[in-house]
């Protein structure tokens, strides 16, 4: 195996599906937490026009590169981000009848991708998708490592998809990347966007998860929305060592396989879709 074959890793999409019958998730489906849940809620109805940008941004230029592996990491890529946009929009209209306002921020995030579109080249779109796919496998591999992540979603449907989720953003975590540099894209541009993002993102998921709660009549009971708040501190995802991993990307020479995941990638393609794997009945 080359060093190249050993740095890119077969990317295949699943056919999957995931269902939500009415009654099986609680309103506050992420353990009973208040704000968690109307984070995850929001986060999921970010992802389907998200994962179109995605899409979008690397296909620009999947006629200019050159090297075969690479070529078909794109196609396993969008196969991939295709599937997630597909589940995330049916797990998106099942919090809709539950009271989360996805429909809204799906709107508001198919508006906010035009402007992004119309005003930056394709280029910067590019580098985008790269800062924010290395967001995503920060917290992909998060929840994949980390008990108390795996915990916080219980025994659903949804924690079903997200660890589903989670593996394929750990497995494409470098495409975006790759073609970035493929096609020119200098360390200049890659980390000023990096820095951008890394204040935009958190804040406009803090924004929406507050506005999301005003909808919310749990959400007028301030003990119990204070203690919800309050235990953001001791969120996995809010740990000293995402915040650190987070920060790599800004360094140069930076690459998404300098974290190593294949035992982590190994572990839960077996645990979920080996012989005897949880989500084996959820393929077809």
């Amino acid at each position: 195996m080359t060093a190249n074959e050993n740095r890119h890793p077969a990317v295949q999409p699943r056919r999957i599906r995931f269902n939500y019958p009415v009654a099986t998730l609680d309103r506050h489906f992420v353990q009973g937490d208040l704000v968690m849940s109307h984070m995850i809620a929001h986060l999921s109805a970010v992802f389907p026009e998200g994962e179109d940008f995605f899409i979008r941004s690397v296909r620009r230029y999947a006629d200019q590169i050159t090297d075969p592996d690479l070529k078909d990491q794109v196609k396993g890529f969008i196969g991939q981000e295709m599937t997630h946009g597909r589940e995330h929009r049916a797990l998106n209209e099942r919090l809709h009848e539950m009271g989360y306002p996805t429909r809204r921020i799906d709107r508001l995030v198919a508006r906010r991708q035009e402007v992004i579109e119309r005003r930056f080249s394709p280029l910067t779109c590019l580098a985008i998708t790269a800062a924010l796919e290395h967001f995503t496998a920060v917290f992909a591999e998060t929840l994949l490592s980390d008990e108390r992540a795996q915990a916080l979603l219980g025994t659903t449907e949804v924690r079903s998809m997200l660890l589903w989720h989670a593996i394929e953003e750990s497995e494409h975590r470098s495409v975006a990347f790759d073609v970035y540099r493929a096609v020119g894209g200098d360390e200049t541009r890659r980390i000023r966007t990096m820095r951008i993002i890394r204040f935009t993102f958190p804040l406009t998921v803090m924004v929406n998860t507050v506005i999301s709660l005003f909808g919310d009549r749990a959400a007028y009971h301030p003990v119990r929305l204070v203690r919800s708040f309050a235990a953001l501190r001791h969120s996995p995802f809010l740990t000293r060592t995402v915040f650190r991993r987070l920060g790599t990307y800004n360094e140069p020479g930076f690459h998404p396989d300098d974290f190593d995941n294949a035992a982590l990638l190994q572990h839960w393609t077996t645990e979920l879709f080996g012989e005897r794997g949880a989500l084996v009945d959820h393929l077809h």
